[in-house]
């Protein structure tokens, strides 16, 4: 029993770190991190600048109660202690206890504690110490996240590490789960989610590349210089097809290890697994998902599906209507229609099929123009089962370019869970697409074990590109503006719109009054005109007095926002918006270049991208916000 009682370990920080009670020391589970030492404590000391009491150790508190306890049964007081420090403690009664600092003679090795400078206070227990000891996390846990991080070992503003910043979008997603899931958490419905940090920049720089830079590395500048080849050139490590397998290695493998760590210490949990990415880390996590494997028996279902919704859709003879119409030729639909021409069979007609089913030359030019047309711009992902015969370095005569086009050579492993939705915040993903040739991203593309995905990002974002225009090229609309945590949009754009939209009531109502003005003074003189002018001066002034009024019932930014959510976007997200605007604070505003920086670098202490990430989260599980909050496109 004293053995057990000396191994005794205890999880605390909702399972993030053991504390060793024997050994009294405090250790991550999830991620390497100095090891932290732990107290039992009954004595505590405080000087006029601190904000907290400090613990002693406890081998001086077992001293100082002895003392105490010794003064207390005898009732002799000014009992006088020097700490291991050499620091004295004088006990003047139970309620006056002082800690002086040594003061240092001239000459150290005779120097001796005195009672000179301003003493610290010293307080026996814990009674009325006002100290806020958190309640802790809520034990269950409802879906695990996984968050990747970008480029260098500082991954905000303030130079933290991976760890530390998703420590904070922990922290606000508890308090996130508080505000706005409150009826869900009374009914015991929502636990919280636990967000684990992956890191791979530590793995990659101890591979010895640093060394290898550091030789050749110029010695001006030598910050600067540091600093690019510590950060900056990580984007040049993933380029390079040596430095990218160990960096996908490295992100698969941490993931699935700390997957399965965490399934062992929480053998009871059920819930989902998702993964979000910042900077680089989403684009690393997108070429993993891409080349991710899925199960043949729901590849099959997809293919399927897919087929029965191409059929129905754009594959039949009302697809190959449309695009008759499209280019004025519908009185030959019912040659097409007789020779049973669907949409695939139309792309593969050549000039000798459509001369034999007797169209002439100069529609037959048309269809062959759209056709080609069509060929050379439909740049699209396919499902990785259905590209893996492509080989990425050759060009391609299919119209659809593999999934892994531009993608450096590497062997992308297998994660050992499906995730439920991938979040991007921050993401380059569509600018290396296209700088890889990617034009466009099929409709009907989805990941292969990811049905969900979210591309978050900070209006001033410099690092930021869209997802939605490769999928929705000839279509222009906005991301979805995501809503303030507290409801509402903030009140600067509040005011902007109201201001645009008051600007063009105003230059609308103007031009009115102008016309009116116009057609009075051009009215013409002659008598037998005088009706006729006057039924137009009564229609144009009735238009003229209407339009003011039509224009606000339909005005644009509302009818946008209503109709964004009906814009289709493709199977990337099933079927649901892809990308997602932060709102700007209102001193962003002033300055967007200014700003810039830390746009990139918001995301961790976002309340608006936690509770997205929440909300999509939890709705897969059918819960839903207390309040649906307003504000959003």
């Amino acid at each position: 029993a004293g053995k057990d009682q000396e191994d005794v370990v205890v999880p605390t920080s909702g399972g993030r770190y053991d504390v060793h009670l024997k050994r009294r020391q405090r250790v991550a589970v999830y991620w390497e991190e100095e090891v932290s030492e732990v107290r039992r404590c009954t004595w505590f000391y405080k000087g006029d600048k601190d904000n907290k009491y400090i613990p002693y150790s406890e081998s001086f508190s077992e001293e100082l109660e002895e003392a105490y306890m010794i003064a207390v049964t005898l009732d002799e007081w000014k009992k006088k202690l020097e700490s291991p420090s050499r620091e004295v403690i004088i006990l003047h009664n139970p309620k006056l206890m002082v800690h002086y600092h040594p003061v240092a003679s001239s000459d150290d090795w005779v120097s001796t504690p005195t009672e000179q400078g301003r003493p610290r206070t010293v307080k026996r227990g814990v009674e009325n110490i006002a100290v806020e000891i958190p309640n802790g996390e809520p034990l269950q846990i409802d879906h695990l996240v996984f968050v990747v991080h970008g480029i260098g070992p500082a991954c905000d503003i303030r130079f933290r590490s991976i760890v530390q910043c998703v420590n904070d979008f922990r922290n606000v997603s508890l308090s996130m789960l508080q505000a706005h899931f409150r009826k869900a958490q009374e009914q015991q419905q929502v636990g919280r989610v636990e967000f684990l940090p992956v890191n791979w920049h530590s793995s990659l720089h101890s591979t010895g590349v640093d060394v290898d830079l550091e030789r050749i590395t110029l010695p001006s500048i030598n910050r600067l210089r540091h600093f690019i080849n510590d950060t900056i050139l990580d984007v040049f490590f993933y380029n390079s097809s040596t430095y990218c397998q160990t960096i996908v290695d490295t992100v698969a493998s941490e993931m699935n290890r700390l997957h399965q760590l965490f399934m062992q210490r929480n053998p009871l949990f059920k819930g989902g697994v998702s993964i979000a990415g910042h900077s680089l880390g989403s684009l690393i996590l997108f070429d993993l998902l891409t080349n991710q494997k899925a199960d043949p028996e729901e590849e099959e279902e997809e293919h399927s599906a897919q087929g029965s919704r191409t059929t129905s859709s754009t594959g039949g003879i009302e697809g190959v209507k449309e695009i008759l119409k499209k280019l004025e030729l519908s009185e030959y639909c019912d040659v097409f229609e007789k020779e049973k021409m669907d949409r695939q069979a139309l792309f593969l007609c050549t000039e000798n099929n459509l001369k034999e089913m007797g169209i002439p030359l100069g529609p037959r030019m048309k269809i062959l123009h759209y056709i080609s047309s069509k060929a050379a711009t439909q740049v699209c992902f396919l499902h990785s089962s259905c590209s893996s015969h492509h080989t990425p370095s050759l060009p391609h005569k299919d119209p659809f370019v593999d999934v892994g086009l531009g993608q450096v050579s590497a062997n992308y492993p297998q994660l050992n869970y499906k995730p439920t939705i991938f979040f991007a915040f921050g993401s380059p993903i569509g600018m290396f697409l296209t700088v890889r040739g990617v034009k466009r991203i099929d409709p009907n593309y989805s990941l292969p074990t990811c049905k969900g995905f979210f591309n978050i990002f900070h209006p001033f974002d410099p690092v930021a590109y869209r997802i939605e225009p490769m999928i929705v090229p000839d279509v222009e609309f906005e991301p979805m503006l995501l809503p303030h945590h507290k409801g509402r949009k903030r009140m600067h754009l509040e005011l902007k719109e109201g201001l645009t939209r008051m600007s063009v009531d105003l230059k609308n109502n103007l031009l009115g009054s102008l016309r009116v003005a116009w057609q009075s003074f051009t009215r013409a003189p002659v008598p037998a005109l005088e009706a006729a002018s006057t039924e137009a001066e009564a229609e144009a002034e009735t238009g003229t007095e209407k339009q003011p009024d039509t224009k606000p019932e339909e005005p644009p930014p509302a009818a946008v926002k209503e109709e964004a959510p009906l814009i289709n976007v493709g199977r990337l997200n099933r079927g649901n918006r892809i990308d997602y605007v932060l709102q700007e604070k209102p001193i962003e505003s002033f300055n967007e270049y200014l700003f810039a920086l830390q746009g990139h670098l918001c995301y961790w202490e976002s309340e608006d991208t936690v509770l997205l990430v929440l909300k999509e989260i939890y709705q897969t599980q059918g819960i839903t916000l207390d309040q649906p909050l307003q504000g959003s496109q």
